[in-house]
């Protein structure tokens, strides 16, 4: 691999297992992913979904990061709309005090949740509108320079916690070009607007404080294997659990009526999801993110794997380090 390789853990609670289960499994990730060469580790801001369990998001961080000793770790992302600025900047400038040089803060506007789990949030439905100024405002403590006069975040004033935003529309791309940050797609779920998205960003981008270049992380499905059959095989049930988890209205299906779902139009869209997946062999997962990089025009993958077991996904990771080349041990960098 040409570029560095990154982990989206989606923190996920598989049937008979407990969110303690979960967060026991983030932990060992984390600590093999540090040994294998992985630049970073991002937990997603979700709610009211019970095959997720990093909600807190910034909680999960910061027992991970005290478990490890040197990888990156952050959000990917923060729902910025459900927050205030600087409820943010205090949480991830606390993170970054406790572990510093490690914390990374990327930041979304959807609301990473349903309209009823919105009103539990109470988020006001307007509130993304206010995204970019929102942005601003969370940098400006972050670098000491509050734009609300006689506020500071304590800690988190001077941290500098480095800023990425993330998106899957043209929106989030010309923001990020606009204020010069990292920006991270999220080709792993939203796929269609990549290309266009990632040339906007390039073309516009601003040079500033925190990046002189334009950088981008897009994000990639991959299940790598021992055998290219295991792989296809835990990516079907991959997308068997999608369709559940999309339209199955509270009801679980069965493998044949998954399968006949699949093959409908709303089943297409759910296929769509996935339309950016390096599935097979070690070689074969390899070639194709080496693809997806060019077409990506990407500066760095994050990579989610979605397996039946902890152990398949353990050793998706594992195969993919080893065969991309990863220098094990190797301290994370800086951006």
């Amino acid at each position: 691999m040409t570029v560095p390789l990154s982990i989206l853990d989606l923190a996920h609670i598989g049937e008979g297992v407990t969110a303690a289960d979960s967060f026991k499994a983030s932990v060992t990730l984390a600590q093999r992913a540090e040994e294998w060469g992985y630049r970073r580790i991002w937990y997603a801001e979700h709610h009211n979904m019970s095959t997720i369990a990093s909600s807190a998001t910034s909680v999960l961080i910061g027992h991970v990061a005290s478990q490890t000793k040197h990888i990156r770790l952050g959000a990917g992302g923060i729902m910025l709309p459900n927050h205030a600025p600087l409820t943010i900047a205090e949480q991830f400038g606390t993170l970054e005090t406790l572990h510093p040089g490690r914390i990374d803060l990327g930041l979304g506007r959807a609301p990473g949740s349903d309209q009823n789990t919105m009103r539990a949030l109470r988020r006001d439905p307007s509130s993304a509108e206010s995204f970019p100024q929102d942005v601003q405002e969370l940098q400006g403590y972050l670098a000491g320079e509050s734009l609300i006069p006689g506020v500071d975040a304590v800690p988190g004033t001077g941290t500098n916690v480095p800023l990425y935003i993330l998106g899957s529309s043209l929106f989030g791309a010309k923001l990020a070009a606009a204020l010069g940050l990292p920006y991270s797609f999220a080709s792993h779920f939203a796929p269609n607007a990549l290309e266009d998205a990632v040339a906007i960003y390039r073309r516009d981008f601003q040079p500033s404080k925190q990046l002189s270049e334009p950088y981008v992380i897009a994000g990639v499905n991959v299940i790598a294997a021992d055998t290219e059959a295991e792989a296809e095989a835990q990516f079907l049930a991959a997308k068997r659990r999608r369709v559940t988890q999309l339209l199955g209205r509270g009801r679980s299906f069965t493998d044949d009526e998954a399968d006949m779902v699949l093959q409908s139009p709303s089943g297409q869209q759910v296929l769509q999801m996935t339309k950016y997946s390096g599935v097979g062999t070690p070689g074969q997962v390899k070639d194709y993110l080496d693809w997806f990089t060019e077409r990506a025009q990407a500066d760095e993958l994050i990579v989610a794997s979605q397996t039946e077991t902890n152990e398949a996904w353990l050793r998706s990771f594992e195969l993919l380090a080893d065969v991309a080349g990863l220098q094990a041990g190797a301290p994370a960098g800086t951006l």
